[in-house]
C-alpha cells in the first residue's frame, strides 16, 4: 500500500475520533443545560473538561468569524459539517488524485 494512501486513511479514522469527540460534547452540554447531569461530579467535571480542552481549538477560529446568536452555540453544528465535508468530499478526492483515478 501507498504511503500516501495510509496517511489518507489515518487522517480518515482521526476525523471520525473527531466527529464522535464534538457529538459527545454536543450531547453532554445539552444534558449538563437541561441538568441531567451535574457539573458537581469530579467524573462529569473532568470528562467535561477534558472534551473542552480537545474541542476549543477547533472551535476557537469558527467563533472568531461566526454571528452572535447569544445562548445559542452553532461552532459545534459548523465544525462538525467542515469535519463531514473533509471526510466525504476532499479525502476521497486525494486519494484518488493519489492512485490517478
Amino acid at each position: 500500500m501507498n504511503a500516501g494512501l495510509m496517511i489518507i486513511e489515518i487522517l480518515d479514522i482521526l476525523l471520525t475520533v473527531v466527529r464522535w469527540i464534538i457529538i459527545i460534547q454536543a450531547i453532554m452540554s445539552w444534558l449538563i443545560a437541561f441538568n441531567v447531569i451535574n457539573r458537581t461530579s469530579d467524573f462529569v467535571t473532568t470528562l467535561w473538561m477534558t472534551l473542552d480542552r480537545l474541542t476549543e481549538p477547533m472551535y476557537r477560529p469558527l467563533r472568531k468569524i461566526m454571528p452572535d446568536f447569544g445562548a445559542l452555540d452553532l461552532t459545534p453544528m459548523v465544525a462538525l459539517i467542515i469535519v463531514i465535508i473533509l471526510q466525504s468530499v476532499i479525502l476521497p478526492r486525494i486519494a484518488m488524485a493519489m492512485i490517478g483515478l
